[in-house]
């Protein structure tokens, strides 16, 4: 179980990793349907199959590329759905973490669902953050699942209101990371640190509407005015500096000696992180978004909720009153306390 956890976990990173890297080159309309592609379960290569696809999507024109980008992504997530509803299985099966098992195939179904309606709604923005946020939860569910395995936690004996209060600030963080790449933003603000000096002046908050109009077939490569565009910017540069200060004076208070060492060595990979992740960030600025650094940006981003999350487990688990065990697992699933 711990083995295919760790499988899982490894292949939601390659996911995430792929899901970036198909929008950052613009892939994801690069099958116009789905679940295959043009019709068929892999990209047309036959003259035959070319011409079929030509017909069938005469507004579409194949871009193998493109559609091998999408499609690539579509079986490694495919294969992590599989994999966790197998693994949810033998948890139900076992009456271990039942809840959370249940929990990430329902998210699985639903990330789904939203990966279909990426495309079938014609990327709609509100859509394609939404899948990004599905990625990066079920990363998060997995991992939980996974440290959980390793220690339980009892009823807390411990308030962890501030670190629930940075994993609402950093969440938010992501989701305006994922408004700006699927409103086309990334290179809508040139300056630092925010932008031109007269971004103000151009500020609208109609911007942030979840539904905007549409002016074509489909909402590839944008429909926000420029201003909107560096409206969502910007908004996303600032909350990015509320984040890195909150986060940063969380993790400091976590090194200070009345907490245990888990803890504090759990907070110095957090700021170790955070500090990456900026670097990145202004990396994506000063060199227009290569798409290396724009891919790693969206990865640190879940290595940093990850980090995040495994404070909060380390904050309840020093609270849990538990003798030290050494665990092993029986062939039907128990535990056995040595």
């Amino acid at each position: 179980m711990q083995k295919g956890l760790i499988a899982a976990m490894l292949l939601a990173v390659v996911v995430i990793g792929l899901g970036a890297f198909t929008r950052l080159t613009d892939a994801g309309l690069g099958c116009p349907d789905w679940p295959g592609c043009y019709g068929q379960l892999a990209v047309p290569q036959t003259e035959e199959h070319i011409q079929h696809a030509a017909t069938a999507f005469p507004e579409r024109p194949l871009e193998a590329h493109k559609a091998w980008n999408e499609m690539i992504h579509r079986y490694f997530a495919g294969g992590l759905g599989l994999l966790v509803v197998a693994l949810a299985a033998i948890a139900v099966w076992r009456k271990q973490h039942r809840f959370i098992a249940i929990a990430s195939v329902v998210l699985i179904i639903f990330q789904a669902a939203l990966g279909m309606l990426t495309v079938t709604l014609g990327l709609m923005p509100i859509v394609v953050m939404g899948h990004l946020l599905g990625g990066f939860s079920m990363l998060a569910l997995l991992f939980t699942w996974f440290m959980l395995r390793q220690r339980p936690i009892t009823k807390p004996q411990r308030s962890g209101r501030w670190l629930w209060v940075g994993l609402l600030v950093l969440s938010t963080q992501i989701a305006l990371g994922g408004w700006t790449s699927a409103n086309y933003s990334a290179i809508s603000c040139q300056g630092l640190p925010l932008c031109h000096e007269a971004w103000s002046d151009d500020y609208q908050i109609d911007a942030f509407h979840p539904l905007p109009e549409r002016t074509g077939s489909n909402y590839e490569f944008g429909v926000l005015s420029h201003e909107q565009r560096k409206t969502v910017h910007v908004t996303h540069r600032i909350w990015a500096g509320v984040t890195a200060l909150y986060l940063f004076i969380l993790a400091l208070s976590y090194i200070q000696r009345r907490h245990s060492d888990i803890e504090r060595g759990r907070a110095s990979r957090l700021i170790f992180v955070l500090f990456t992740q900026i670097g990145l960030g202004v990396a994506n600025v000063l060199w227009q978004v290569p798409l290396a650094v724009a891919v790693a940006h969206n990865l640190i981003a879940a290595m940093l909720l990850l980090c995040l999350i495994s404070l909060i487990l380390a904050h309840y688990q020093s609270a849990t009153k538990l003798k030290p065990l050494v665990q092993k697992e029986t062939h039907y699933g128990e535990v056995e306390h040595a």
